[in-house]
């Protein structure tokens, strides 16, 4: 229990440092190369910060514990708005950008909505996954034709110039390297975390799915929180925004569609009843902030709210079997 104890602490602290790293280098590359930071947080960062649940469900389903597998990406797709979102909403109030509510956040939407019609026959078969990886494919083709089309915006351009004035020319070779840093640093970090904390809670007799859609997911998560949080710190809120978008799509496509072409996942009938319609409802929430292009902090508290009451309940219902 102590190993698994220094294990969480070591992985918070790789948490911290690779998080702020790997938002300082994205976002300073970015605009030295001309790239809006939203096309960097859809990409770069929600890729790099998803790294976790890919390694965690791949393991676990080639372990023979799909459960934690499928349990891991939805709950992890929850967490991504229910908390990552409503706590870096607390701090910054997060603005929209008009592409997100054109694109990005109908393609989130449709995603888990796919996922749920694929998972009904209680099987994420290796086709199904060929599927995902396809989506996945053209998703990354929309956002490069996108970047080529986009400039910086004045305002970017500005605070580029004024970093610049203080801390000298961007090297972009430094700063992939803090990029790479800071990846690194996530993915060690996440990796001690989980284990420590799975290795406590089985300890206590829960059940694997409910770890995966809790615990694992909110673990594997922990990046895409550090990250999220070090770019509203930093008011960096397209970075924010892009990597919970970006990361929820590249769980449901990438990671999942991964892992099924390489095993095929079964899926908790329970799952299909409460947790996938759980993930659906979080995805179209989203468009409850169109309207104004803006999550308030009063929106992010009744986002964290409902979250709390899902994490409540899933656990509350840990001892049924299905």
């Amino acid at each position: 229990m102590l190993l698994n104890a220094v294990y969480v602490l070591v992985g918070l602290v790789g948490l911290f440092l690779g998080g702020n790293w790997l938002v300082k280098g994205a976002s300073r590359l970015a605009a030295s190369l001309g790239i809006p930071p939203l096309v960097i947080g859809l990409t770069v960062v929600s890729f790099g910060t998803s790294t976790p649940e890919l390694l965690v469900s791949l393991s676990a389903a080639l372990q023979g514990s799909s459960d934690i597998a499928f349990g891991n990406v939805v709950g992890s797709n929850i967490a991504n708005i229910g908390l990552i979102l409503a706590i870096s909403g607390l701090i910054l109030m997060i603005p929209i950008q008009i592409g997100l509510i054109r694109r990005e956040i109908p393609l989130v939407i449709l995603a888990s909505v796919a996922l749920l019609l694929l998972a009904v026959d209680g099987e994420i078969s290796s086709l199904d996954g060929l599927l995902l990886v396809i989506g996945l494919v053209l998703f990354n083709i929309l956002v490069v034709r996108s970047a080529l089309r986009e400039r910086l915006s004045q305002r970017e351009e500005r605070e580029l110039q004024e970093e610049e004035a203080i801390t000298g020319e961007i090297k972009r070779t430094h700063e992939l390297g803090r990029i790479i840093i800071g990846l690194v640093a996530l993915l060690i970090g996440a990796n001690l975390l989980v284990d420590g904390a799975v290795a406590i809670a089985r300890t206590m007799g829960v059940s694997e799915l409910i770890i995966g859609v809790t615990l694992v997911a909110v673990g594997t998560s922990l990046p895409e929180l550090v990250t999220s949080l070090a770019a509203a710190l930093r008011r960096h809120e397209d970075i924010l925004f892009g990597n919970v978008i970006g990361s929820n799509l590249f769980n449901i496509l990438g990671i999942l569609g991964i892992t099924a072409l390489i095993r095929p996942m079964s899926v908790p009938a329970s799952t299909l009843r409460f947790e996938l319609p759980v993930m659906i409802g979080f995805a179209l929430a989203l468009l409850l902030f169109v309207p104004r292009r803006k999550i308030t902090r009063i929106e992010s508290i009744f986002i964290l709210a409902a979250y709390i009451i899902f994490v409540i309940v899933a656990v509350s219902g840990s001892n049924v079997a299905v």
